[in-house]
């Protein structure tokens, strides 16, 4: 008899477990950046703050598109995030900027919800989801941001 119930137990553990995590999978869905395709020569004087590690800018993008947040992570590395805030995506006042003390984190102007620029994980306030990330390509000179 305490088998079945552990049995039983369990099953149901499982199943409330597994229901629970599926219905928060659609919450960090990807945004709908539209199409980026384009290069930059961050050791070039006009990306100045990319010539070094840890370095960042604010690129501007095509609509829908809010801007673009490109980091130097390594010498041969690149993060390119979006700037549209995923908690706040349809406040068209609500943009992701990076902290100007620090460099190391970047602020949603409306919800404050503070993200990690290495990751583009959420470090805290409200937003859960990570920034939406663009794929980066860099052969030493040219680096490609692009969305597909």
């Amino acid at each position: 008899m305490k088998i079945k119930k552990y049995i039983l137990f369990t099953v149901l553990f499982s199943t409330i477990v597994s229901l629970w995590s599926c219905s928060g999978s659609d919450e960090c869905k990807q945004l709908e950046i539209g199409y980026v395709d384009f290069y930059i020569y961050p050791n070039s004087t006009e990306y100045q703050e990319l010539n070094v590690i840890n370095g960042w800018v604010h690129l501007t993008a095509p609509p829908p598109s809010k801007g673009i947040i490109v980091y130097r992570y390594s010498n041969n590395s690149f993060m390119a995030y979006e700037r549209t805030c995923p908690h706040d995506k349809n406040n068209k006042h609500a943009i992701v900027t990076v902290d100007e003390e620090t460099g190391m984190f970047a602020k949603d102007t409306v919800c404050n919800t503070r993200y990690i620029i290495t990751d583009g994980y959420p470090l805290d306030g409200p937003g859960v989801c990570p920034l939406t990330q663009y794929k980066t390509s860099y052969d030493g000179e040219r680096l490609r941001i692009y969305s597909y």
